[in-house]
């Protein structure tokens, strides 16, 4: 039996967090519910309620972050991760969204029984949207 209820944030990095946060909120309506200053042992930080889970945000030096986040393999363990959105249609407005807030986006496609949406955040990292599909 699953006893969890699903993820409640995902932590990145960033080395422009007035940027990044900025991306979040003009492409998807997030909220920033919480920052934090920088002290000798935490980065500046903001919590970015994303839609019933958040993204925290930790403001790093660029020659901090480790890896090639262009390319599969150089992100780390966890390669990548997805919102999801209600429907085909909210995924075709996402897309919109996306364009505006200046990412980089893909085609949208079904895989399986989803839609999904990949796309580059301003730091480059390869993201996805992802809606239901009547498919699978």
């Amino acid at each position: 039996m699953i006893v969890s209820a699903g993820f409640n944030h995902v932590a990145t990095l960033s080395a422009d967090l007035d940027r990044i946060v900025a991306f979040y909120e003009a492409a998807f309506g997030a909220e920033k519910v919480f920052e934090m200053a920088a002290a000798d042992d935490h980065p500046r930080m903001a919590v970015v309620d994303i839609g019933g889970s958040a993204l925290n945000i930790f403001e790093v030096a660029p020659d901090a972050i480790l890896g090639d986040r262009r390319v599969q393999g150089g992100r780390g363990a966890i390669d990548h991760f997805a919102i999801s959105v209600d429907s085909l249609a909210t995924l075709e407005t996402m897309r919109d969204r996306l364009v505006a807030a200046g990412a980089e986006i893909g085609e949208i496609q079904q895989l399986g029984d989803l839609w999904s949406l990949f796309f580059r955040d301003p730091d480059g990292m390869e993201l996805e949207v992802c809606a239901p599909s009547d498919a699978g």
